[in-house]
């Protein structure tokens, strides 16, 4: 009987039973993490997902990090470090637990003054996107962690506020470029459909696009009076690009079936060229949303080349979706 490959998922606080939910064998959860039965899909609940862990216990913050070390030179030895890896310590929102990590991971680099070459291209911090071989370590309580080799990175990440922004729903745009791979650029054309008051707008604008802002509420802050930014006084439902546009932006506060069947008319017609895309779940079932969406029958994911879902470090009870047509 082949042995079950584990991964530890690690996503918000306080979005557990979804994650638990979408990663669907789950062994164990805490705070912002679930341990599971690795299947090898990307799940749009997990930032981080620690592929085959090792747990490591300790009473004291020095042994736990030189459980942590030896883990990492027993599993160095046949390995050559020539270009920079990442190297990552994360822990459980529990109280206090974030220094204890601090301090983990400064014993953990003390023990490791003999592979000086090695560390000094260690790059900390959650890699960007994708599956990446580092040192990731995550610490579920005071006394226990999980070490891994390789993990797989959903583009999450906590963004650096802009004075200048409309609204706080500026940093999800912002953070959803990472999980696409591509932000908008100098001499590309954006929808933003429900932009009031125009975070969205202003994030785009701020690269060089140019924007048609189509609400009929009012622009505030840096998109308010912005050269890029055209304001378009229409319905969002009802507005249709001519010519299409590279990008569609829309964080509309609705139904998110609703939003779902605009955006699926948008890529049908071709309007734009790529899209993000904010579905409010509320007290929608997120996972049968998800289901929706990458359905033959919804007509989205056949047309994408790529197409990602994710529960955004910066998302409440939302789901964002980013996008490349095919052709695109």
């Amino acid at each position: 009987m082949n042995q079950k490959t584990l991964a530890l998922h690690i996503g918000q606080a306080g979005f557990e039973p979804f994650l638990a939910k979408e990663a669907g064998s789950a062994l164990e959860k805490g705070p912002g993490w679930v341990l599971a039965e690795d299947d090898t899909s990307e799940l749009c609940f997990a930032h981080l997902s620690l592929l085959e862990p090792v747990e490591v216990k300790a009473a004291t913050l020095n042994a736990l990090a030189g459980g942590v070390a030896d883990y990492f030179r027993r599993t160095s030895r046949d390995e050559r470090y020539e270009t920079p890896w990442p190297l990552c310590f994360e822990s459980a929102a529990i109280a206090g637990l974030g220094a204890r990590c601090r301090g983990v991971q400064d014993a953990f680099r003390e023990r490791l003054s003999r592979m000086a070459r090695v560390m000094k291209l260690a790059q900390e911090g959650r890699p960007d996107l994708g599956e990446r071989r580092g040192l990731f370590v995550y610490l579920t309580d005071f006394g226990r962690a999980f070490a891994a080799r390789r993990a797989r990175a959903g583009g999450q990440r906590r963004m650096a506020d802009d004075a200048q922004a409309p609204s706080r729903s500026f940093l999800k745009v912002e953070e959803a470029y990472f999980v696409l791979g591509e932000a908008p650029a100098p001499g590309q054309t954006v929808a933003d459909l429900g932009a009031a008051p125009g975070g969205w707008s202003y994030s785009a604008a701020k690269r060089g696009a140019r924007v048609l802002a189509v609400d009929n509420g009012p622009l505030k802050g840096g998109a308010s009076e912005n050269p890029s930014i055209t304001h378009a006084e229409e319905d969002a439902f009802r507005f249709r690009p001519r010519p299409p546009v590279d990008w569609l932006f829309c964080d509309l506060l609705d139904d998110p079936r609703k939003v779902l069947e605009l955006l699926r008319l948008w890529v049908e017609g071709r309007w734009c060229r790529r899209f993000i895309v904010n579905l409010k779940f509320g007290r929608h079932d997120p996972l049968l949303l998800l289901r929706d969406v990458f359905s033959e029958r919804a007509g989205i994911a056949p047309r994408c080349a790529i197409l990602r879902a994710r529960h955004l470090y910066h998302d409440r009870e939302e789901l964002t979706l980013a996008g490349r047509l095919q052709g695109g």
